[in-house]
This record gives structure tokens, C-alpha cells and sequence, in this order.
């Protein structure tokens, strides 16, 4: 009895916490899950901004997403016989692919290029976009069923959804298409909604 209370006070039959079942199967799980989702998160922005030749944040996203990733597959490597990491793991890539996407889509980042085409009189939906700060580019072109105005907006991403409502309410069957747009020339503003301000790649930057 004495042995055992000896034994009991001083943690020698007892297992440790990282030997111990709930950290195995509860805790180290679930660290794996949420690295692979920040990792994977990381890796969509870092992606979105190598897309658009951000040449800071970029690395510095790429530098701590390989970090958290080693973290990650360290732990997996440690604890081969235990299959939750595997299904932590792959769970974890899953959801940080979609939560990856809906910060990329909270953010916004970028320029939108936004071509609409119209058989109908656009001079009302011209002078709309004008009135709400969007500069409206139109030209007449040929289509299948005759005559076409086509309208080209450039805008941030963040306020397409103003440009939408605006063609909504003209004509919600309007067709037009949404592109991105890797760079534009700051120095000219012409073609840029209200005073926002774009970033782009310095070198698309003309010297004053």
C-alpha cells in the first residue's frame, strides 16, 4: 500500500499527459486540424496576392503557411499509428480550403473590369453609373440580333455589388460578364469609381 501511494504521488505509474488518451486522440487532433486549416487559409491569400504581383505580403504569407504546415506533419509523422491525425489532417485541408475562400471574399482584393452589353438606349444607365461615381466607357458593336451598346466599367471589388444593383434596376435581364484585373495605371483615375484608391504593380506606374 505504502509502494503504491509512493508511486501515486510522485507520477510513476502514472502515464503523462502526452502519453495520455485525450491528448492522443482529443488534443493533438485537434491542434492538427486547426494548423491545417490557418495553413491552408494562408495559402489561398498567399495565392490571391501572388496573383497580383505583391511581392511583400506574398513571402512573408508563404513563409509562416510552410511553418505551421511543418508544425503539422511533424506531429502526424510522430503518430503514424494514430489514424485521427489522418482524419484530422484531411478534415483540416477541407475546411481551410472554404475558410480560406471566405476571407478572400471578405477582403475583396482587386480590381473588377465589368463589360455589359445591351440592345436597348443606355444613356440612362450611362448617366446612372456616372452619378454614382463609376466611370462608364461605351461603344456601338454588332450583334447577333443587330446593333449593341457595350459599357466597360472599371472598379474595385469590393463595390461590383453597386455597379450590379445599378444594372438590376435598369434591366435585371442585362447581360454582362465580371473579369479581374492584374494591374492598373494609379496616376490615371478616369476609369476608377469615386476617390478610391487602387493598388497596383509598381511597375505599371508612369513617372510624372
Amino acid at each position: 500500500m505504502l509502494v503504491v501511494l509512493f508511486a501515486w504521488k510522485y507520477n510513476i505509474m502514472e502515464p503523462t499527459f502526452i502519453d495520455s488518451n485525450w491528448f492522443i486522440y482529443g488534443l493533438l487532433p485537434g491542434l492538427i486540424f486547426f494548423s491545417r486549416v490557418t495553413d491552408v487559409t494562408l495559402d489561398t491569400l498567399r495565392i490571391v496576392f501572388l496573383t497580383r504581383g505583391n511581392k511583400i505580403v506574398a513571402p512573408i504569407l508563404g513563409f509562416f503557411e510552410i511553418l505551421i504546415w511543418l508544425v503539422a506533419i511533424t506531429r502526424i509523422m510522430a503518430n503514424l499509428d494514430n489514424f485521427v491525425t489522418y482524419i484530422a489532417y484531411a478534415l483540416g485541408f477541407a475546411v481551410g480550403n472554404y475558410v480560406g475562400l471566405m476571407v478572400e471574399e471578405k477582403l475583396a482584393i482587386g480590381t473588377r473590369l465589368i463589360r455589359i452589353i445591351t440592345t436597348t438606349d443606355a444613356t440612362i444607365l450611362i448617366n446612372n453609373l456616372r452619378e454614382k461615381g463609376f466611370g462608364a466607357t461605351a461603344i456601338d458593336a454588332e450583334g447577333k440580333n443587330g446593333l449593341v451598346h457595350i459599357i466597360f466599367v472599371t472598379t474595385r471589388r469590393k463595390v461590383v455589388y453597386q455597379v450590379i444593383a445599378i444594372l438590376n434596376h435598369f434591366n435585371p435581364k442585362t447581360f454582362y460578364s465580371i473579369e479581374d484585373i492584374r494591374s492598373v495605371n494609379i496616376n490615371n483615375t478616369n476609369y476608377i469609381s469615386g476617390n478610391t484608391k487602387i493598388n497596383s504593380a509598381r511597375w505599371m506606374q508612369k513617372e510624372k
